[in-house]
């Protein structure tokens, strides 16, 4: 396996007083190279040493050497700066597109190398390493821990700074669109952003003076209103009737309605709730970001968040069924969801964006201050010996998880490289 060979190249598991070309020459590495992950050579800008001379040039890794041939490098220039051939199995000699011969290294590693790398990935997430973790060093873990938790909010503030591209540099509509989809609350985070980005903020700030014509836009536009349904419910008719004039002034398409899911939800977590909270952000003047970037400390932000349903949605968890009156605010626990999938990622995005280091530490300082996640994944690895304590912390293992565990990818991995480095180097 190609992957495997390069791994060891990259990280130099090999014994160095061993190298030879299948010729008898003596081989020094020098400089691997960097790993190339485009067409062309595996490795640019390596330095070898060979005989006493040194060569700088790109290097190829195969499993076989008769695969130089079968993947046509013999006839591409882009090849002809291979300086050495490295390969598991030297069945063939190989030549650049003049002829000249490539050194070619034989490269072996421990036997137990590919078996334990197979072992490792062929189990289950929760099994592959779990019985390794707990003799981690914890220095070792914790970094690995912090690295992915910046991991994983930098791939959030890259999602949004590819919708503030698309929204012309308006950070309200991007902050309209997460906020949108952290009320989904995950199960229909989805279906809130395809909402969000469906429905133009600025449509509905032209009517943001009236709930109802907010709700009707959104509960519209969510598919959740259909004409003749709910007939004995004055309210749902009302809203069908708005959001049939505002989807033709604007031109509107709603999203599909099987995009809500509901299965196991409790009614307060019922997507109808949600809407009419975002209808509440968007009635009362959505300048939620600005609010935030001007929020001085952790209580201000949840204040932001903090508004409570009136009228009709105290009584109501769904359109035609009317429940007992009960609270219409989001939780502590929810505003933690909104703080950590929006919130967080918001500021580090902008401070990224702007060059302000203040705002992307003020967004790590924030998940570190918040109550770590509770689900599945914080559960599993927290049973494993891994310290889940806050937000920063669930969110790295969520992105161990997301990002490594479940692709497979233990070679990148700080923990599976740690195990297989250990491997590779046994005689």
């Amino acid at each position: 396996m190609e992957k495997l060979m390069q791994y060891v190249w990259q990280h130099r598991l090999f014994d160095p007083s061993r190298l030879t070309t299948v010729d008898g020459r003596k081989v020094r590495v020098i400089d691997v190279g960097r790993l190339n992950t485009d067409s062309g050579p595996d490795f640019f800008n390596a330095k070898i040493g060979i005989d006493g001379y040194v060569w700088a040039g790109n290097v190829e890794i195969h499993r076989r050497a008769s695969d130089w041939r079968r993947h046509n490098h013999h006839l591409d220039p882009a090849y002809d700066s291979v300086v050495l051939h490295v390969v598991e199995v030297a069945d063939t000699p190989v030549y650049r597109t003049d002829g000249e011969e490539i050194p070619t290294l034989v490269l072996s590693c421990s036997p137990t190398f590919r078996a334990d790398y197979e072992s490792l990935v062929a189990h289950s997430p929760s099994q592959s390493c779990a019985r390794y973790i707990g003799d981690f060093d914890p220095v070792l873990l914790a970094d690995w821990i912090s690295s992915l938790a910046v991991e994983r909010l930098q791939a959030k503030a890259q999602r949004l700074h590819d919708w503030l591209e698309l929204y012309r540099g308006s950070w309200e509509e991007v902050c309209y669109v997460a906020v949108s989809r952290s009320l989904g609350f995950g199960i229909n985070g989805d279906a809130f952003e395809r909402l969000a980005r469906s429905l133009p903020l600025r449509f509905m700030q032209k009517h943001a003076d009236s709930l109802a014509q907010v709700e009707a836009f959104l509960f519209g536009q969510a598919g959740l209103l259909v004409e003749g349904e709910h007939a004995g419910d004055d309210y749902y008719t009302r809203l069908t009737g708005e959001y049939a004039f505002l989807r033709n002034k604007f031109g509107l398409t709603p999203i599909n309605p099987d995009s809500w899911k509901f299965f196991r939800l409790r009614p307060a977590n019922f997507p109808h709730r949600r809407i009419a909270m975002l209808a509440q952000y968007i009635h009362r003047g959505f300048n939620l970001f600005s609010r935030i970037c001007e929020a001085d400390s952790d209580e201000a932000l949840r204040a932001i968040f903090k508004v409570e349903l009136s009228g009709y949605w105290t009584t109501h968890y769904l359109f035609g069924h009317a429940s007992p009156e009960s609270s219409a605010v989001l939780g502590e626990s929810a505003i933690d969801i909104v703080l950590i999938n929006a919130v967080a990622p918001l500021l580090y995005a902008c401070g990224v964006s702007t060059g302000n280091e203040a705002m992307t530490d003020r967004a790590l300082a924030l998940l570190e201050s918040l109550r770590p996640e509770k689900n599945s994944i914080v559960r599993r690895f927290a049973s494993m010996g891994v310290g889940v304590n806050s937000a920063l912390e669930s969110q790295a293992v969520i992105q161990l998880n997301n990002e490594y565990c479940q692709a497979h990818k233990c070679l990148y991995c700080r923990i599976g490289h740690k195990l297989l480095a250990r491997s590779a180097m046994k005689p």
